[in-house]
């Protein structure tokens, strides 16, 4: 694969390791989906996880204003699963730091542990594993600007929107693959339910 996979060269390690599932998939907060796509699946090949942040990388360093700051730019990360993506940049980039930030309780404010937290004017790319309802993120980001830094943009190794998609402006978002499902709102309005198939629920 190269250095810069195209669309089909990262969906096809998706779908070799299992990270891409297609089927009928119910999510905790009741909406069906068609596809199911959990990343950390193929991040957790060293070769695959490599090749992807690498690719990545070569994104963020098309961007003159990113490029310039490397050497100041800490990698962040909302959640475990990103932090694949996060070290995998953070070395490919040669950055300063990587870290992440955890949720005091499901659904509630982010923090950081001890002397972790950003700085005023700290530079920052947001990454995860995927960028889906963008919920995450956007609280990242929001936490991370009340610390007084500045988030540059966003990076995903998987795009998918949804509906409800957070729309994160004139914010650059950078990705190698961008995916598309069917999702339904409920049981009610699906239409695999219509067709008598039955769901299978996951956690995330």
């Amino acid at each position: 694969m190269k250095f810069l996979p195209e669309q089909e060269d990262v969906v096809t390690v998706l779908r070799d390791t299992g990270a891409l599932r297609t089927g009928h998939f119910e999510f905790p907060n009741g909406s069906h989906s068609d596809e199911y796509l959990q990343v950390p699946l193929a991040l957790q090949h060293y070769e695959h996880a490599k090749v992807l942040t690498v690719g990545l990388s070569r994104l963020l360093r098309r961007n003159t204003e990113i490029r310039t700051s490397l050497k100041d730019l800490s990698i962040v990360s909302p959640a475990t699963g990103g932090l694949p993506v996060a070290y995998g940049l953070c070395e490919a980039l040669q950055a300063k730091k990587a870290y992440w930030a955890e949720r005091e309780t499901p659904g509630g404010a982010y923090r950081f542990r001890p002397f972790i937290a950003p700085q005023p004017g700290e530079q920052i790319m947001l990454v995860d594993d995927i960028l889906h309802s963008g919920r995450n993120l956007a609280d990242l980001k929001t936490t991370l600007e009340s610390y007084g830094a500045i988030v540059l943009g966003l990076a995903v190794i998987v795009y998918q929107p949804t509906p409800k998609t957070h729309d994160f402006g004139s914010l650059p978002l950078y990705y190698l693959a961008e995916l598309d499902a069917s999702y339904y709102a409920d049981a009610g309005s699906c239409q695999l339910c219509a067709g008598g198939d039955a769901p299978t629920k996951v956690w995330v």
